[in-house]
């Protein structure tokens, strides 16, 4: 039997209670209908932004780029700084939502402080989900529109040789399979991998997988689920297809210097910290921070905590570090 977490961050825990009902995942998601909970989850972003402070000094616009297959190109998100000369460092955003949800404009806030307070392009890739596109989609996507953004590098006002790949959550995930498979196949050099909470493995065996079943953000229940859509009867299987599971690649070695975070009342808190100490293990730069009392997304649910703020501007001098390398 697992264990009791520790308290709560309070801030955090008080913002956490004061989210109504129908903000809360668990009330949500209904893996049942994901059609429909991503009309619901719609609906909430909108609420949401309306909230969130506009930044006059990105403009963004939408591109599209040639996808992994002849039939669907791929849309992309390009955010600069406005009247910002070039060329400019470059972070390629892949969005969260346990592989099942999510779009470009989920992540507009985020991109958009990026682009801001870093003074960089950001580019932000809206991948095929699951379980209509299960494993291989979503990272045939996302190396995709990697290798045009490394290509049009220069049409972006972007610098080749500084690029590197982030996301939260499943976008965490997803950019460091594609970062393995930018290792492997010789792909575009990346300066940096930035993840956040990242979903890495699908066996779901660890500690803090067992002890964060009810908090209302993103649990246990929520992420076997997940898993299973994304990929189908593979699910908690001996052996997987290369980048299916980050977490389970035995070679780290090789990969660019590392930026991770997770809280202690995340899921994901124990395979972060497990692939934070393996890529060490091989060799690579590595820098990782647990939040004491943080559950999944708080910075999200919570920005004006200490603890938000602490964080945010931790990734902001990480990827600072990377850029000015």
């Amino acid at each position: 039997m697992a264990r009791d977490l520790p308290p709560m961050d309070p801030e955090l825990s008080a913002a956490l209670e004061e989210i109504p009902d129908e903000f809360l995942l668990a009330n949500v998601v209904d893996f049942d209908d994901l059609p429909g909970t991503r009309e619901r989850m719609t609906q909430l972003l909108e609420a949401m932004l309306e909230e969130m402070p506009e930044r006059p000094g990105v403009e963004s616009e939408d591109v599209a780029a040639p996808g992994p297959t002849d039939d669907r190109d791929l849309p992309l998100r390009v955010y600069r700084p406005v009247d910002a000369e070039g060329p400019l460092p470059c972070v390629y955003w892949i969005h969260g939502g346990g592989m099942v949800l999510g779009d470009l404009d989920q992540d507009d806030p985020t991109c958009e402080r990026l682009a801001d307070e870093l003074g960089c392009v950001v580019v932000s890739v809206d991948y095929r989900l699951a379980p209509e596109h299960p494993y291989p989609a979503p990272v045939d996507d996302c190396y995709a529109g990697l290798e045009w953004v490394a290509a049009n590098a220069a049409d972006l006002g972007a610098d080749a040789l500084r690029i590197a790949i982030g996301g939260q959550s499943a976008g965490a995930g997803l950019s460091a399979a594609v970062a393995l498979r930018a290792r492997d196949e010789g792909g575009p050099d990346l300066c940096h991998q930035h993840l956040i909470y990242p979903m890495l493995d699908d066996r779901n065996v660890t500690e803090s997988s067992e002890q964060v079943t009810d908090i209302g953000i993103w649990d246990r229940g929520m992420n076997v689920r997940a898993w299973e859509a994304y990929l189908d009867e593979l699910s908690g299987a001996g052996d997987l297809p290369p980048y299916a599971a980050p977490g389970r690649v035995e070679d780290l070695s090789g990969l660019p210097p590392t930026y991770l975070d997770v809280g202690t009342h995340d899921a994901f808190r124990d395979e972060t910290r497990a692939y934070a100490e393996r890529l060490l293990a091989g060799g690579v730069e590595t820098e990782f921070h647990l939040w004491p009392g943080a559950y999944h997304a708080y910075e999200t649910f919570a920005p004006e905590a200490r603890l938000s703020r602490e964080t945010w501007e931790t990734r902001l001098n990480a990827l600072r570090r990377a850029f000015d390398a």
